[in-house]
């Protein structure tokens, strides 16, 4: 499975969203599709972007007992997305509760990462908040280990940890890693940030993308820039 550019497609409403989209004209990039446009729109934003020809993954980071995991990851599996995700730190009965639910009758699912620590966590938050003394990296090993007992196909992680996930999981367990800034962008609300070019030599996976090519005058042009820096 090859490197790949996904544009976080955080809008308020569908509209935006095509309308954002419509720019690239033949191109097709994968997109994610979060909270906000999901809960504005519903399942049909999915439908529209997927009958254009997109990849999706669908970040909605499902976090709850197991058996309400199972019956919602089978709802999603419906929308024929491409990846999806839930929190590590739902624990192992979860996660393949998650994976059963999300397996079509013919064998076939989406990819299904789970999110080790949001990259808008810190070791400070860590420990002060969430009351986790272990040290971020440990904590994030300990998740995507987990994750991959439970038969996940990889993680969410920042691409400051790719590496060292790839190390204690395979290198065929994929990194998925928000927190990518080109290096004369802002870094807005991500603490633990790398550019393109930085998480290809680090081994994400995947990164996911969004102000900096959402946000850009030509939305078009920074998505190029991202795939040179990081798939080419």
């Amino acid at each position: 499975m090859g490197k790949d550019v996904i544009i976080a497609c955080d809008f308020a409403s569908g509209q935006q969203t095509l309308e954002f989209l419509g720019q690239f004209g033949e191109k097709k990039p994968f997109v994610k599709i979060g909270m906000e446009l999901f809960y504005s729109e519903g399942p049909q934003i999915v439908r529209q972007v997927k009958e254009r020809g997109h990849k999706i993954f669908l970040d909605l980071k499902l976090h709850d007992i197991p058996n309400t995991v199972k019956k919602s990851m089978n709802v999603l599996s419906g929308l024929d997305v491409d990846m999806t995700n839930l929190h590590a730190a739902g624990g192992s009965k979860m996660m393949q509760a998650a994976l059963e639910g999300l397996t079509r009758p013919d064998g076939r699912r989406p990819i299904l990462i789970a999110v080790t620590q949001l990259t808008s966590t810190d070791s400070e938050t860590l420990k002060n908040e969430l009351l986790i003394n272990t040290p971020m990296e440990e904590t994030v090993m300990s998740y995507a280990a987990n994750a991959k007992r439970s038969g996940l196909d990889g993680v969410v992680c920042s691409p400051l940890e790719a590496a060292a996930v790839h190390e204690r999981c395979g290198a065929g367990f994929l990194t998925v890693t928000p927190g990518v800034r080109f290096a004369d962008g802002e870094v807005g609300d991500q603490k633990r940030v790398m550019t393109p070019a930085e998480a290809k030599k680090a081994g994400s996976d995947y990164i996911v993308v969004g102000r900096p090519i959402t946000a850009s005058e030509d939305p078009a042009a920074a998505y190029e820039r991202c795939v040179r820096e990081f798939v080419d």
